[in-house]
């Protein structure tokens, strides 16, 4: 939530209506679903408060007032980290919803592998590791670049799961199960090494005695 300050000028035929109502009808026209540099997708207008006298300019027939309001924004970060769900998939990569905004994944920011489009099934896939990335898939990924822009469709908003600890969500499990599973293989073959040393002791001992 941000709390901005706008000069905003009420029309003449919204004079004869109430004032907040009026106020709130143009900062939601003028703001809501439209990106801007320092406070990103405004999302919605709340609380709206006008200060002092309005103010009527020569040959405008218009009245201006200084406004403070609350906006819901939505202001997407560079190497932030982000889950996401795959919405589309195309040749090039695949667009990944960032909240109310959505970003392109290149398909070269996947992963470490080369991974290519299959037009038939509408999927990216590796063929190392055989993965793939298709429609509905969630991902943990991170923000590379972003481009605010007033039309939120124009917003551009680059993707990547290069860095270790990103992926499909998929992966990711199978990679903790992995590790999990390491430990205790570990930890098997150091018992039968224990019982060893314990029957050389006993062997010395039997010697010693004899």
């Amino acid at each position: 939530m941000k709390t901005i300050e706008e000069k905003i000028r009420i029309p003449a035929n919204l004079l004869g209506s109430d004032l907040e109502d009026a106020v709130l009808k143009i900062l939601r026209d003028k703001f809501e679903r439209r990106g801007f540099r320092d406070t990103g997708l405004v999302l919605s207008i709340n609380d709206t408060d006008v200060t002092g006298e309005g103010v009527i300019l020569p040959g405008d027939n218009g009245v201006y007032y200084i406004v403070k309001f609350d906006a819901l924004c939505f202001v997407p970060y560079v190497n932030e980290v982000h889950n996401a769900v795959v919405k589309e998939i195309v040749d090039f990569g695949a667009f990944a919803s960032i909240g109310p905004l959505q970003g392109l994944l290149h398909v070269s920011q996947i992963g470490s592998e080369k991974f290519f489009y299959d037009k038939k099934s509408k999927v990216l896939s590796s063929t190392g590791q055989k993965r793939s990335v298709k429609k509905d898939d969630e991902l943990v990924l991170k923000i590379s670049t972003v481009s605010i822009k007033s039309n939120p469709q124009d917003t551009k908003i680059g993707l990547t799961m290069r860095p270790l600890g990103l992926g499909k969500v998929e992966w990711l499990v199978k990679e903790e199960k992995k590790k999990d599973a390491k430990p205790s293989k570990k930890k098997d073959k150091e018992e039968p090494e224990e019982k060893t040393a314990d029957t050389g002791k006993a062997k010395e001992k039997k010697e010693k005695k004899a």
